[in-house]
């Protein structure tokens, strides 16, 4: 790792991090498990620390798992579908977006989506003579992982009879979780049961993430022994580039260097996802927040704020930014450029930034483990999804105004979508400022791709720094940091309805349902809204209706024009 920074204050400020870093024995004791390194309260924290132990623990592991894949590779499967939210299921996307399939091995997907369009096309494209399905969640009750499972649990019934399915279904879940209750119930063919004592955003070395890994052909004993030097380089404060890494991003971030912006490697894009997750849901809580910046487009240094530090992540031998990286140096910025040998590094990588994001919440003065905003939205999802189970519908969004079947929503005053864009950007504050894009839509390329080109004149106008997330998969994620940092954010939310529709069912193997994915993510998308305003957060609500590629293209030229 190599760091540059041209500012004589804010080096002091890292040095004198590091010194009471020293000082305070902080490394020895986080390798002792001592929760008062960050908190008096061991709550969330004595019982969250397993992941400093997870290369070990999944080492001895790994020659039950080589006998699973061995076994479901024997009897003929050639496709798995992860279905996960959170920690359980993007480390398996970097997986197998990283690494791809080798020859043999079972080609992965991960759906991480409640939207009902997204459920039908795997639905329709996926062969279940040959799938396996994989049912991820540390808890066993997270509402999405579970309505697929029922979803997907039925699906298979119906093509394969009762008496086949368990055996293309396993479970990846806690002791003593309800998914171990009903996988046993169900007879899954096979339950790997993780340590409880890893949090899920932490979860990437661990069951959670080896066992999906091993199914698309990693090498489990080549990528666990490349990632067991750094560990014990980080059981010291010398030679501890983890230790620093998270000296520096902790150190900066209370000198309002708080927006972490990663630029990588083609092939390994993907690990911006993960990282962007472990960020903000350990550091943005009690007012206070590093955002991670992932997959924002790479402008000239005229476009981007004070508040940046830049994280440039390659693949050695891969020069692609080098010269951007390097113009953004030459105009101040901090730079923490990090080289891989091989994608086989990247459990070193998994490591480093665990550890890193600890030690930046012992810097920040906060609890990295826990996740106290997560749940506000949760609570108010359910409350509508109870609702509508009452009443049958789910309440009615308050538009200031419709435009060419576009409702919007928020404290404007404007009555046309240009107006409307230009009044909520009054509220950026400078480099204090980010705006968040959470859209509530079908994540596919063309959507993505609009999006970006709107999330890219925002930064070029304001040089605020920008995120975009799908929902409901970002409230696992940044969700967190978007209710808990200290309120600078502005959110645009963008809602539509799903070309089609698909029932939950209340009980897995049982015709029965109450909902169906569209209202669930629809109750999803306005109970995050509910939570963000009364955590004070200013959000500016899109709704498409149901022309949502027309509505799309039609906001991304009035933002454009605005922008």
């Amino acid at each position: 790792m190599n760091f540059s920074i041209d500012n004589k204050k804010l080096s002091e400020a890292i040095n004198q991090s590091l010194s009471r870093l020293e000082k305070d024995k902080i490394v020895e004791r986080i390798w002792k498990k001592d929760f008062t390194v960050w908190d008096k309260n061991p709550d969330e924290i004595s019982n969250r620390l397993g992941w400093l132990d997870s290369v070990e623990t999944t080492s001895k592991a790994k020659n039950e798992i080589e006998e699973f894949i061995k076994a479901v590779m024997k009897e003929g499967f050639t496709h798995a579908l992860l279905m996960g939210m959170g920690g359980s299921s993007l480390a398996p996307e970097v997986f197998r977006l990283t690494f791809g399939i080798k020859k043999g091995y079972l080609d992965l997907s991960v759906l991480d989506s409640t939207h009902p369009d997204v459920i039908k096309e795997f639905r329709d494209k996926i062969n279940f003579e040959k799938t396996l399905f994989i049912v991820s969640t540390k808890s066993g009750g997270t509402v999405e992982t579970m309505s697929f499972m029922k979803f997907f649990y039925n699906e298979s019934v119906a093509r394969l009879g009762k008496g086949k399915v368990g055996k293309h279904f396993i479970a990846i879940t806690d002791p003593g979780s309800g998914l171990e209750q009903t996988a046993r119930e169900l007879k899954f063919r096979k339950i790997f049961l993780n340590d409880p004592n890893i949090g899920g955003r932490y979860s990437a070395l661990s069951l959670f993430g080896m066992v999906p890994a091993a199914l698309v052909g990693v090498d489990l004993n080549k990528f666990l022994s490349n990632t067991k030097g750094i560990i014990n380089n980080s059981r010291s404060l010398a030679n501890n580039s983890a230790a620093l890494l998270g000296v520096i991003f902790g150190t900066l971030a209370n000198e309002g260097i708080n927006k972490v912006t990663f630029i990588t490697s083609s092939q390994i894009k993907y690990f911006g996802a993960w990282v962007e997750q472990l960020i903000a849901e350990s550091t943005g809580k009690n007012g206070k927040g590093i955002l991670p910046v992932d997959l924002e487009e790479i402008l000239s240094p005229d476009f981007y704020s004070e508040d940046r530090l830049f994280v440039y992540l390659k693949l050695k031998e891969d020069n692609t930014y080098d010269k951007r990286v390097k113009e953004l140096g030459n105009a101040g910025f901090p730079i923490i450029t990090i080289e891989m040998e091989n994608i086989y590094n990247l459990g070193k990588e998994y490591f480093s930034w665990e550890f890193a994001t600890a030690i930046a919440g012992w810097a920040l003065g906060i609890q990295p483990f826990d996740q106290p905003n997560v749940e506000s939205a949760k609570v108010q999802a359910r409350k509508l999804v109870d609702m509508y189970k009452e009443t049958g519908k789910l309440p009615e969004l308050k538009f200031n105004f419709k435009q060419d079947g576009i409702g919007i929503s928020g404290e404007i005053e404007s009555e046309n979508l240009t107006d409307s864009m230009g009044e909520f950007f009054k509220n950026v504050t400078g480099s204090k400022s980010y705006v968040a894009i959470q859209a509530y839509l079908k994540p596919d390329d063309d959507t993505t791709e609009a999006l970006q080109k709107i999330r890219t004149s925002i930064q070029k106008k304001y040089k605020v720094a920008t995120t975009l997330g799908y929902g409901p998969r970002f409230l696992h994620s940044t969700g967190q940091l978007h209710k808990g940092d200290s309120g600078n954010g502005l959110f645009i939310q963008i809602i539509g309805d799903p070309e089609n529709d698909l029932p939950i069912p209340d009980n897995p193997g049982l015709d029965n349902s109450s909902i169906s994915f569209g209202i669930l993510i629809r109750a999803q998308a306005l109970g995050d809204r509910e939570a963000m305003l009364a955590n004070q957060r200013k959000v500016l609500t899109f709704d498409l209706g149901n022309h949502v590629n027309d509505g799309l293209r039609w906001f991304l030229n009035a933002s454009t024009k605005q922008m």
